[in-house]
């Protein structure tokens, strides 16, 4: 309350009394003139009173006035007199909505991309929103991500490596059913295939899939039972092998082949790359071409093969329903999502290394050097979706059992 405003008296009756006291004085005063001036001058008398009544009347109808205005409220917003205009004080159109913030989780390989990608998207929405949006960010191996989800990290965002892993959550009660219908390319928001990597000059010619089978070979890769880039690497093999012997039992035993020419099955993909690379294990790495194109960017050599028949790497990206719902941030998670399949960031993908997704931007001739078309190209639905894989090829006493115990390991 202000420090002047004190009510002792209704308004009205404040006023009133006000006037009563005027018009008492005045009468006073007039009486005190005549007494004064007499009859003698009565003309002068009569033009004083009526000077007197007119001066009575304009106080009168001044405080009338006052008594119609509004009371002052120092807890309100009162007008500012500026410079002979008024101004109201009252909020800007498109008011600033309150901070938000994102938890994004990923699998390793897209730090780079993705750190490229958010401060587009934060101008963006801050610009369109007015609203600022800060990222929470999480990378690692695509199986520890889901299960640090699972486990309770409550994440508004997952970008993983395989689809199988997104329905895992799923299936733990955090994503919704039917999440891959929510975008564009049943929700895979970028690709990649995997490569060969050798030695510097290729000493074992080693140029497609076939010759991983040879004695004498030594091929680093990591295990597809904790990891998901070997299950891509598995899944490209067995493919090629199944296209060129024509039956399960003939690419059965084209892996056995294979797999016992690996001295070691790394937990991780990181750990496969460094056993190749700074431990100079193997003459031969499976890897992502995305991560030999980026190692190629930083400067460097590496000697890598594409095989004609390969595989397409698929990576969903899905917001975490359940999520989002508790912590109030579902518009902007999807308009998020939405955005990584704009030219805009699908541009920032295909430049560390990621087959993009949107067509307009493979066609730029910058990404059309970079990344050669395959000749024939498989996808996860042509083996039948990932349940039906997982239950094939990676579930216990599956196939892939079925070679580590020919293997004798």
């Amino acid at each position: 309350m202000s420090k002047w405003r004190y009510d002792r008296k209704p308004k009205g009756l404040l006023v009133e009394s006000v006037m009563h006291f005027v018009l008492n004085v005045g009468q006073r005063f007039l009486y005190q003139v005549g007494q004064l001036f007499g009859a003698t001058n009565q003309l002068g008398l009569r033009a004083l009173r009526s000077y007197m009544a007119l001066f009575l009347v304009g106080v009168s109808l001044t405080l009338a006035i006052a008594a119609c205005a509004p009371t002052p409220d120092a807890t309100k917003n009162t007008p500012a007199t500026t410079g002979g205009t008024t101004s109201t004080q009252t909020a800007p159109k498109g008011e600033a909505k309150k901070d938000v913030e994102l938890t994004l989780v990923s699998f390793a390989v897209t730090k780079q991309a993705h750190e490229a990608i958010i401060p587009k998207f934060v101008e963006k929405w801050q610009k369109e929103q007015n609203q600022k949006v800060t990222f929470k960010q999480s990378y690692g191996g695509s199986g520890s991500q889901t299960r640090a989800v699972i486990d309770g990290l409550e994440a508004d965002i997952v970008h993983l490596a395989l689809a199988a892993d997104t329905s895992k959550i799923e299936k733990a009660g955090l994503i919704d059913k039917g999440w891959e219908q929510e975008y564009p390319n049943d929700g895979i928001v970028s690709k990649s295939i995997p490569v060969l990597v050798t030695r510097d000059g290729n000493p074992k010619n080693i140029k497609d899939w076939s010759d991983l089978e040879k004695s004498g070979i030594s091929l680093i890769t990591a295990d597809p039972k904790t990891s998901g880039v070997a299950r891509w690497n598995f899944l490209a093999l067995w493919n090629a092998a199944v296209k060129k012997g024509g039956s399960d039992d003939k690419a059965l035993e084209a892996l056995t082949k294979v797999y016992t020419n690996v001295p070691i099955l790394t937990k991780d993909a990181r750990e496969a790359t460094d056993a190749f690379f700074k431990q100079g294990q193997g003459d031969a790495l499976i890897n992502y071409e995305n991560e030999i194109v980026l190692a190629s960017q930083k400067g460097q050599k590496v000697n890598y093969v594409i095989p004609d028949v390969n595989f397409s790497i698929d990576n969903p990206i899905a917001v975490v329903d359940k999520n989002v719902a508790k912590h109030g941030t579902k518009e902007v998670a999807e308009a998020f999502v939405k955005f990584l399949y704009s030219t805009e960031a699908q541009t920032e993908f295909a430049k560390v290394g990621f087959r993009p997704v949107d067509e307009t931007v493979a066609k730029e001739k910058q990404f059309v050097d970079l990344y050669p078309k395959v000749k024939e190209l498989s996808t996860v639905k042509d083996l039948g979706g990932w349940d039906t894989i997982n239950k094939k090829f990676f579930a216990d006493g599956a196939v892939f059992d079925q070679i580590q115990a020919k293997i004798k390991r």
